[in-house]
């Protein structure tokens, strides 16, 4: 054999060898995972790089929201200030009763909403009602865990409003908005808007699409609830009958 082909199986030995060897071999420790309030860490253009990428995978993620505009369900976000405006709407076919039992299910939110592990009422006074809750908010590798005391202030017919009372987020001001569709029967638009502000400094273009897909995954959890319940409903009347 040549001395270059016996240098090039040596070679070709090496990598095979390498291949099968573990990674403690060569020192190798996974990155231990940064707390996601972390944002102040290294340096300046050490951070700007990472917002940079980071804004393009979110950039993708938007995109892909864009596609599935056509959905019942719709979303809109913007930013006021460092707080995150957010606009949900769809189209529901139920009762009127039926849905705001639904929406006013505190103590089973956890059961059909996304992201939420649990929803506790822990005081009423009045119209008002006093909930602990906690969740995630996740997109991509991030995730935002949330543990709030919220009020829930009930307004019948139409408007059920909720501030977050303490807890880590900054600002949640917003609620639920019932409206009839006229000339129709058990056909209503429901609406949520709000404002939200986690308790931490946060870029726009993180906090936008990781605030905007928590709301839109809880709405659509609710939507498909009282559709859920609806289709139920229906389903045990035509027993009956």
């Amino acid at each position: 054999m040549r001395n270059d082909d016996k240098s090039q199986s040596r070679h070709c030995n090496k990598v095979r060898s390498f291949a099968v060897y573990p990674l403690e071999t060569f020192g190798y420790q996974a990155m231990p995972a940064r707390p996601i309030h972390d944002w102040n860490r290294g340096s300046r253009a050490e951070r700007i790089r990472q917002y940079c990428a980071i804004g393009a995978m979110l950039a993708l993620i938007a995109a892909i929201g864009a596609a599935q505009a056509a959905e019942p369900v719709s979303i809109r976000a913007s930013s006021r200030g460092s707080a995150v405006e957010i606009e949900a709407r769809a189209t529901l076919r139920a009762p009127y009763a039926l849905i705001w039992q639904t929406l006013t299910d505190y103590d089973h939110l956890s059961d059909f909403i996304p992201g939420m592990l649990k929803s506790q009422v822990i005081d009423r006074r009045g119209n008002a009602t006093i909930i602990e809750q906690s969740g995630n908010a996740t997109i991509l590798f991030f995730n935002y865990p949330i543990d709030v005391v919220i009020e829930s202030l009930e307004t019948p017919p139409a408007f059920i409003g909720v501030r977050v009372l303490r807890g880590n987020l900054k600002q949640l001001e917003g609620g639920y908005r019932l409206e009839k569709i006229a000339d129709t029967h058990d056909e209503f638009v429901l609406r949520w808007s709000g404002l939200i502000e986690p308790s931490f400094p946060v870029p726009t273009f993180i906090s936008m699409p990781l605030l905007r897909a928590n709301i839109r995954d809880q709405f659509r959890g609710m939507v498909r609830e009282i559709e859920r319940r609806e289709a139920l409903r229906t389903e045990n009347r035509a027993r009956v009958q």
